[in-house]
């Protein structure tokens, strides 16, 4: 016969198990979705907020104008500075969009989360000191060479001039604010992307009969010949000389042959075999001798037509304009003493 008290210990355990059987079938599911939840709040926190172990700290990252996102993105993967693709991106376009990544240098002084980084390059703090430097109207490359070797750090300005050659006439002068250890390419994206946002400000451009190839190249050319007040009666006299077969004949293209301005040009400077010479040759150089303004730009599409063929002028800028060669050289007389 079994004792009494173990029958009633059974009992006892088996209501216990039954108990926490009941218990279980309600509280383990939200048990599993709570454990789910904070895993993947911890996986996601890891990503946001931490930082590869190889965290180049104390490299510039450069931005180049017009780089995808994509290729951002991948290029800092393989730097170690982020360690998610994926977040990363999905951190930029929720910040300002998949095209708001701004240009430039940013210093990496300490280990940052994919969280930080997407918000400084969104907003572009780039922790590195910036300068104002400033580029005339009527400056060329080597100009703008030798002006940005001076002001910039380590700035390579044989790289600038080999690469900004070809850009020479579409380079905007204008102020800008720059990182010191910008580079030459950097520069010279940076003045082409302002020069066509500023191309299309200009009035009635568009519908000129000449090409805009051939503007450029008299607007630099009046930068060096004429002040803004006199630019449009000079382009006026220019645009005669061409159409009549006359050769241009200006000093100013000297400057960009051999570097001589009006008063230290001699004779045989004048025979100079050069497609830049336009006393040599006729009608317009082979391209543009100087990045122009505005101004210039505007008064080369919209010449004042006079009677005047010829002008002179002074070192202050003056100009004295004749109709012939014969009050050309009276002129001459008066005002080159």
């Amino acid at each position: 016969m079994e004792d009494p008290k173990y029958i009633i210990f059974l009992k006892s355990w088996s209501e216990k198990v039954k108990v926490y059987v009941e218990y279980q079938k309600v509280t383990r599911p939200k048990a599993i979705l709570a454990f789910i939840t904070a895993f993947i709040f911890a996986f996601i926190s890891v990503l946001l907020f931490t930082t590869p172990t190889n965290f180049p700290v104390g490299d510039v990252l450069t931005i180049r104008f017009g780089e995808s996102l994509q290729s951002i993105t991948v290029d800092l993967k393989n730097k170690n500075i982020i360690g998610s693709e994926l977040v990363f991106r999905s951190l930029v376009i929720l910040f300002g969009g998949e095209k708001k990544v701004i240009a430039g240098d940013y210093l990496l002084s300490k280990k940052e989360s994919s969280f930080m980084l997407a918000r400084r390059l969104v907003n572009g703090v780039f922790q590195i000191n910036t300068i104002k430097i400033t580029i005339p109207e009527g400056w060329n490359v080597f100009q703008i060479g030798d002006y940005l070797e001076k002001n910039l750090l380590k700035f390579n300005k044989k790289e600038f001039v080999d690469s900004a050659k070809k850009y020479e006439g579409y380079l905007f002068p204008d102020t800008y604010f720059v990182s010191m250890s910008a580079k030459p390419a950097d520069i010279i994206e940076l003045m082409k992307n302002n020069f066509n946002k500023k191309i299309l400000q200009v009035a009635n451009l568009q519908t000129t009969k000449k090409s805009i190839s051939d503007i450029i190249i008299m607007a630099s050319i009046l930068e060096g010949e004429a002040l803004p007040k006199d630019k449009q009666i000079v382009a006026g006299i220019l645009w005669k000389r061409i159409a009549i077969g006359m050769p241009l004949q200006v000093d100013a293209t000297f400057k960009y042959i051999n570097g001589k301005n009006t008063y230290e040009l001699t004779l045989d400077d004048l025979k100079i075999d050069s497609p830049y010479n336009t006393y040599t040759n006729k009608g317009l150089p082979i391209g543009p001798i100087s990045n122009p303004g505005i101004d210039a730009i505007i008064a080369a599409y919209t010449p004042i037509k006079t009677n005047y063929l010829y002008f002179l002028t002074e070192k202050d800028g003056t100009i004295h304009y004749a109709k012939t060669f014969a009050e050309h050289i009276i002129n001459k007389q008066k005002y080159l003493k």
